[in-house]
């Protein structure tokens, strides 16, 4: 039974990161079009509606990613793991934290609030790639 579970289960957990991650790189994206068209005066409420619709579906593919996520670990390590898989897990803490700051420059937007500058938000959106790095590392390699 687990020789079919286990790849059924990694095929929706990449599935699921795919798409979480897709959100996460473009949210950041639409915030900087939203700070750099509303100093030109162009009509930005699009981007607010394109956001909020984006973080939702994020959101639901991240938590898609982290259950599916530990179903692999209940199959396939059931709670023996192993060094690399808790310094993965500590790099996926730090991307949900980036998920959650995520969410508060979302809702500044809704709202009205001040967003960092279009620079500071290019910035920002190179991030997770800092964090998804060394993940990908710790799961290809398993060094420890």
């Amino acid at each position: 039974m687990n020789a079919v579970l286990y790849p059924s289960a990694k095929v929706l957990h990449l599935f699921f990161i795919i798409s979480w991650m897709a959100g996460i790189f473009y949210l950041p994206r639409i915030m900087v079009h939203f700070v750099e068209g509303g100093a030109a005066g162009e009509d930005v409420r699009r981007l607010k509606v394109m956001a909020r619709r984006l973080y939702h579906f994020t959101s639901m593919m991240a938590v898609f990613a982290l259950a599916s996520g530990f179903w692999l670990w209940w199959l396939r390590f059931a709670f023996n793991g192993y060094g690399w898989l808790y310094a993965k897990l500590a790099f996926v803490a730090l991307l949900i934290a980036y998920h959650i700051s995520m969410r508060v420059y979302m809702k500044r937007m809704q709202n009205g609030g001040r967003l960092p500058s279009a620079t500071a938000l290019r910035w920002y959106n190179e991030l997770p790639v800092f964090i998804l790095v060394p993940i990908l590392c710790l799961v290809v390699f398993k060094p420890f």
